[in-house]
C-alpha cells in the first residue's frame, strides 16, 4: 500500500512540475520557430540615407530582412527592391520589424544618392533602411555574416571585386542568421519569407547579451 502511495506521490509530483513547466516556459518552447541557424551578426557600423551612424546595436530585437543592391542597377535590382516593397507593404506595422539594404557600389552610392532613392520608394526609413559605406566591410557582412555571397568569391584587389545577388538573408532578434537564402525574383521563395518572417516575430528577443556575444546592451 505504501508503494503504491509513493507512486501516487511521484506521478502527483511529476504532473505539477509539468504543469508548471508548460505555464512558465512551453509558451517560449512552443512559439520559437524550427529555422536553421546560419551564423551571427557581427559589429558593423554604416551610415544610412540620413548619413546617421547605423550599428549592430540597431537591429536588436528585430527581425530583418537583409539585401544588398545599388541604385544604378538597370537589371536584377529594380524586380528585387520591387518585390521587398511588398515584404514591407507586409509588415512594416510591426514594431520588430526592419529591411536593411546594403549598397554594393558604395563609391557611387554615396549618403544623398541613397537618401534619394528611398524617397524615390516611398517608404519610412525608420522600418526600411539603406546603408552604404566602406566597400570591404560592406562586403565582409554579405559573405561572412550574411551569407548571401560565397566567401570564396573575394578576390584580392577590392576594387575589382562586385557582389551583384537577388538574395535575401533573414535575421532573428538575437542577431542570429536564420533558415535559408531567399530567391528575391521568385514568388514561391518570397512566401516562404513570409512565413517565416511571421515565425521569427513570435519569438522573444534574449535579455542582455545577444547571440555570440556581439550584440550587448551598449551602442
Amino acid at each position: 500500500m505504501n508503494k503504491k502511495l509513493l507512486g501516487y506521490a511521484v506521478f502527483f509530483i511529476a504532473l505539477v512540475s509539468l504543469f508548471f513547466f508548460f505555464v512558465f516556459n512551453g509558451t517560449d518552447i512552443l512559439s520559437k520557430s524550427t529555422l536553421d541557424k546560419r551564423g551571427y551578426v557581427q559589429s558593423f557600423a554604416f551610415p544610412n540615407q540620413d548619413g546617421i551612424l547605423f550599428t549592430n546595436a540597431d537591429i536588436q530585437g528585430k527581425v530583418c530582412v537583409v539585401n544588398y543592391f545599388f541604385t544604378s542597377c538597370k537589371g536584377i535590382c529594380p524586380r528585387m527592391n520591387s518585390n521587398m516593397k511588398k515584404i514591407y507593404e507586409e509588415f512594416k506595422n510591426e514594431p520588430d520589424f526592419l529591411i536593411v539594404s546594403h549598397s554594393c557600389d558604395p563609391d557611387n552610392d554615396s549618403v544623398p544618392r541613397m537618401k534619394h532613392y528611398s524617397d524615390s520608394l516611398k517608404v519610412d526609413t525608420k522600418k526600411w533602411v539603406f546603408l552604404t559605406g566602406r566597400k570591404d566591410s560592406l562586403y565582409k557582412m554579405a559573405r561572412f555574416s550574411y551569407g548571401i555571397d560565397d566567401p570564396k568569391n573575394v578576390v584580392a584587389n577590392i576594387k575589382d571585386d562586385f557582389i551583384h545577388t537577388q538574395f535575401f538573408a533573414l535575421v532573428d532578434k538575437n542577431g542570429v542568421v536564420r533558415g535559408a537564402v531567399y530567391d528575391g525574383l521568385k514568388e514561391n521563395e518570397l512566401e516562404k519569407l513570409r512565413t517565416d518572417i511571421k515565425g521569427l516575430l513570435k519569438e522573444k528577443a534574449m535579455k542582455g547579451n545577444f547571440a555570440n556575444g556581439v550584440f550587448n546592451n551598449n551602442p
